[in-house]
């Protein structure tokens, strides 16, 4: 396993966000912050990437030896045949692609009354067109559960699609924005996972459910030597790319009557389990905000994210370092 950076962990910082008084980071910024983090490759957004650079930054990634992996959007195979083209031309190894159709915290409730379903058909035709060009160009194109599919779709997804250029982004957060539990959802999905965000959260308990909060990898609820463990057992040259969580917390309300209609059917032992997980690591006291949710300034929200990103490289590499199993 390969470890890299993602620029949506840190989009103050990078100057991708509207508030932010930074100027947006280049790719081959990027590509300098890896390296001097020590990391072994970067996922870049396809709008980032201007054609007019594609050698340039392929020859620079070559250069540092880092690996690339490219961020997309939506099922549409019009859409995704350009960015899985412009993925092969500089030599990136996977497109990571969004289906949507919830809104973040697993809320299906804009696609209720019947339509989860049809729209979720037409997702798979569009993939399926999307992965015989995948297959053409030789990149992986990689749906990421982006909180909105649970691990029965993406492994419905992936054995109906059936190809070897077709799998899924691991977002080892966002597991718990579905209700299931980090090391089951992983166990399920393991021999389909092409790439990885590596995200981990703190859990707050709320009347409704409970919020995800953003923080330093290791300092949240995710237990990533087990986790990396079963990765390594099925896909052990995957590619990993740190992205802390949002500035935003997400509201997983699961306890609302009408979260529930529209998922696959859960038994009642699975949802135990997924609530003495949340039950045993949730808080209920303290501040739960980030500095950007309070209207902190900005360089103290710069100095927020970077204090994060800094931790959670230190976290990852000792544990990498002391693991070389994981390797």
């Amino acid at each position: 396993m390969r470890l890299g950076l993602a620029v949506y962990g840190t989009v103050f910082s990078m100057g991708l966000n509207p508030a932010s008084p930074r100027a947006p980071i280049t790719p081959f910024q990027v590509l300098e912050r890896a390296q001097e983090l020590g990391l072994a490759g970067i996922e870049l957004p396809v709008r980032m990437v201007r054609p007019e650079d594609l050698s340039a930054i392929a020859h620079a990634a070559h250069e540092r030896q880092l690996f690339l992996s490219m961020a997309f959007d939506g099922f549409a195979a019009d859409r995704l045949r350009p960015a899985l083209e412009l993925a092969a031309s500089l030599g990136a190894e996977s497109v990571r692609t969004v289906v949507g159709g919830a809104r973040l915290g697993g809320d299906r409730r804009p696609l209720a009354g019947g339509q989860w379903q049809p729209f979720l058909r037409s997702a798979l035709a569009g993939l399926q067109e999307a992965a015989h060009v995948a297959e053409q160009v030789g990149v992986d194109l990689a749906v990421e559960n982006h909180q909105d599919l649970a691990s029965e779709e993406l492994l419905w997804l992936c054995e109906t699609i059936n190809s070897p250029h077709f799998g899924i982004t691991l977002d080892t957060g966002s597991v718990l924005a579905t209700a299931e539990e980090p090391l089951d959802f992983t166990t399920r999905v393991a021999r389909y996972v092409k790439n990885v965000h590596i995200k981990d959260y703190r859990l707050y308990l709320t009347e409704e459910g409970y919020r995800l909060i953003r923080c330093p990898i290791g300092q949240g609820v995710v237990d990533f030597p087990a986790l990396f463990a079963i990765l390594a057992a099925q896909s052990p040259n995957i590619t990993m790319s740190i992205e802390i969580g949002a500035l935003e917390a997400r509201h997983v309300r699961i306890f609302a009557d009408d979260y529930w209609p529209d998922y696959p059917p859960r038994s009642a032992a699975q949802l135990a389990k997924q609530l003495r997980f949340v039950l045993a690591h949730a808080q209920t006291l303290g501040e739960w905000r980030t500095p950007f949710e309070l209207g902190a300034e900005p360089e103290t929200i710069i100095a927020y994210e970077e204090r994060q990103l800094l931790s959670s490289v230190a976290y990852l590499q000792m544990l990498l370092k002391n693991n070389t199993s994981f390797l």
